[in-house]
């Protein structure tokens, strides 16, 4: 990992199907619109996209009776007549997209799969890295065999079969190409009409719980598997840190540079803001602090970008299925002045933990020139970090 600021990712929306209706279930209403878990089926969907990180907006695709019964949609999110037909509906999807670029990602999910997991997208996202189109999959467990009526027939090899989950995600240019290209050849999925056009399609691990909602018996399927994924917990860290200030020195503040008579003092760049981030991270995971994992006495370390101790942190949240809710972050100097480069601190720490800023506060104070902080030899800074973390 080099010091350099990180490429910013590519823009990730995501186009929700919510137009099919439940027949096969027998369902009095849509079955987009069934309540699971206490919310509509379509609710967890759209509460998991809004939820991630990485995307900023989408697409819900529905009939009449499920927009107006959906009145209120996630920051970003549009809606989109549903078709006649799945692929009729993702066109109209795309071209509620109009507007965002080629370059940019997108994940095509079917609403009646409520159990979208974070760590889904975040494989399908990794796989788009070096690939135009990924499709979760899941091995097929059961004997596969003919059958003609009642009767059973041969047995089918099931060692080159596996089972299409959604979502399924797609550099937007691709998407929007095959589509285009299949001029009224229909298909099951969107995966089918990129293949089409000699464009491989990557698999990436699925999850049993994007379990589909197809006859009544999936219901209480579901029941299940959504009661089982609402066991989490939050936890809270607090993290401090200060730090000298010296003369000829840069400072280093919030992830930004700003533009100072005098540095902070420290093995690293000496970035108080985001130590403290970081050690209120890594409080709320109960997994140490940042002297644990970055210690001064490692020659590594010195001089390092503190943005690489922030960024590992969230990572670690990642790595136990867990999500940064909430940062709240006071940075306690005299001088400078913190309030003109308030939005560029936001917008740097949003960039390295991957949460919309809307999630992260950044205020400033000082100490009335009282303390070493008020007679200018160093600066101050304090966060509160909340993380919803998985039920150990």
């Amino acid at each position: 990992m080099s010091d350099s600021a990180p490429v910013p990712p590519l823009r990730v929306t995501a186009i929700l199907l919510a137009g099919g209706r439940g027949t096969r279930a027998a369902f009095a209403q849509p079955k987009q619109l069934q309540s699971l878990g206490g919310k509509p089926l379509l609710r967890w969907s759209l509460d998991a996209f809004a939820a991630h990180p990485r995307v900023s907006g989408g697409v819900l695709v529905a009939s009449d009776d499920v927009m107006a019964a959906t009145a209120e949609l996630p920051e970003g999110w549009t809606f989109a007549a549903a078709g006649a037909e799945r692929q009729r509906s993702v066109e109209n999807g795309l071209l509620a997209l109009a507007d965002w670029e080629d370059d940019a990602l997108v994940l095509v999910h079917d609403a009646a799969r409520p159990g979208i997991e974070a760590a889904v997208i975040d494989r399908l996202l990794a796989a788009l890295a070096t690939a135009e189109a990924a499709i979760p999959t899941l091995p097929v467990p059961d004997t596969l065999v003919h059958q003609a009526g009642e009767e059973a027939g041969n047995v089918v090899d099931r060692s080159a079969l596996a089972r299409v989950q959604t979502p399924q995600a797609f550099r937007l240019g691709t998407l929007r190409r095959a589509h285009a290209a299949a001029a009224g050849e229909t298909a099951t999925d969107d995966a089918q009409l990129v293949r089409r056009l000699g464009i491989p399609v990557v698999a990436v691990e699925g999850d049993a719980r994007l379990h589909k909602l197809t006859y009544a018996a999936d219901r209480a399927i579901l029941e299940g598997l959504l009661e089982a994924r609402a066991m989490t917990r939050t936890a809270v860290g607090m993290g401090y840190d200060v730090h000298r200030l010296v003369a000829d020195k840069p400072l280093w503040l919030g992830g930004i540079e700003i533009e100072h008579s005098h540095g902070l003092e420290g093995h690293s760049d000496a970035d108080v803001a985001l130590h403290a981030l970081t050690d209120a991270i890594l409080g709320a995971l109960g997994d140490g602090d940042i002297g644990t994992h970055f210690p001064p006495s490692d020659p590594e370390w010195r001089g390092a970008a503190s943005w690489r101790f922030l960024d590992f942190a969230a990572r670690r949240v990642e790595a136990v299925g867990g999500r940064i809710d909430h940062a709240d972050l006071t940075i306690i100097a005299e001088a400078p002045k913190i309030g003109p480069n308030r939005g560029l601190i936001q917008a740097r720490i949003a960039e390295i933990l991957a949460i919309p800023p809307a999630r992260i506060s950044v205020k400033a104070t000082t100490t009335e020139r009282l303390g070493f902080t008020g007679r200018r030899e160093g600066i101050a800074a304090q966060a509160v970090v909340t993380l919803q973390l998985p039920e150990t």
